[in-house]
């Protein structure tokens, strides 16, 4: 493993419901990355296309209405496939800048379940090939209407050069055993893509690298009410909403609880720096959640990471 690696956190905000438009921001990102040298890069929840914050979709307790779904269409359309075709912009620039790239996207589910959308970080190798695909667990709230339920099978680690790189998703991480399940996996760059942007939240990322003696990179978006197309058939849901409807708060923490890089509020940004891994193996002098200050004899945890497709066919 390296003794440094050069890392990017970019707060910016999705071209709503847009997908070439997103995929065409996210490419000038990497590439203006790769002109500094960056290792790794880590892109907001749902980069790909966009988090739809303040929308009901029409959707109440007994009823949806004709407009919701309308809306609920368009960013369906606007999210990401897995295939080969549509990752290749993406995969060929992370391959391009040497350059391993992780991105939030909106995923359309595979081939007989294309119906079902998931929050998803999607994993590219600085070789070009995708890595692996985390979908969230437990979409938080009233996310559960948009996207579905990921399951173990897509608990999802990648070793590096620089380590094992791994994380979860906004309020995922705040389910202990999903936090445990990446410390199994020897987590030590640690990702925390999020939609919060409260006060709060940066006490969570600074309790996780404490925790499990890694590095976090926290990432979120910076996303005012005037970015929302004017012709989506709910606009006016929005009208009592804040211009500033998430001020960010990206930022980066060491294995200490110290932050790398302050949190950046208010406006859009990356966030570039070196990080000095060895502070990992300094911070297990003392700690290791998996190891000696771990408890087998009294404490038992397991992890289904099966695939649970809605149907199995027998060969």
């Amino acid at each position: 493993m390296t003794e440094t690696i050069r890392v990017a956190v970019a707060q910016v905000s999705s071209v709503f419901a847009d997908k070439q438009a997103c995929i065409d921001k996210t490419l000038n990102l990497i590439n203006d990355a790769g002109k500094q040298g960056v290792d790794l890069m880590l892109l907001p929840e749902t980069m790909i296309s966009g988090y739809p914050r303040g929308f009901t979709y029409g959707a109440y307790v007994g009823s949806r209405s004709d407009a919701g779904r309308k809306d609920f269409e368009r960013f369906w359309k606007s999210s990401m496939t897995l295939s080969a075709e549509e990752t290749k912009p993406l995969r060929d620039a992370a391959k391009a800048n040497n350059m391993t790239v992780v991105i939030g996207i909106s995923e359309q589910g595979e081939a007989g379940n294309r119906g079902t959308l998931y929050n998803s970080m999607l994993y590219i190798g600085a070789n070009g090939d995708i890595l692996g695909v985390h979908r969230k667990l437990m979409p938080t709230g009233t996310e559960r209407l948009i996207w579905g339920s990921g399951d173990g099978s897509t608990l999802t680690t990648v070793d590096t050069p620089y380590g094992t790189v791994g994380g979860l998703i906004c309020w995922e991480n705040y389910m202990p055993l999903a936090r445990m399940s990446m410390y199994g996996k020897g987590v030590n760059i640690y990702l925390a893509p999020t939609a919060d942007a409260r006060d709060s939240w940066q006490s969570t990322l600074r309790h996780i690298a404490c925790e499990g003696r890694c590095f976090v990179l926290g990432c979120n978006q910076y996303f005012t009410k005037s970015m929302y197309p004017k012709d989506l058939a709910l606009y006016d849901e929005l009208k009592d909403l804040p211009d500033e409807l998430c001020r960010g708060g990206s930022a980066i923490v060491d294995p200490f609880g110290e932050y790398v890089c302050e949190p950046l509020y208010g406006k859009e940004g990356v966030l570039y720096t070196e990080l000095d891994l060895n502070k990992i193996h300094q911070g297990h002098l003392d700690f290791d959640v998996v190891g000696h200050y771990h408890r087998p004899d009294v404490f038992k945890f397991s992890v289904n990471e099966s695939p649970n497709p809605a149907v199995n066919y027998d060969s």
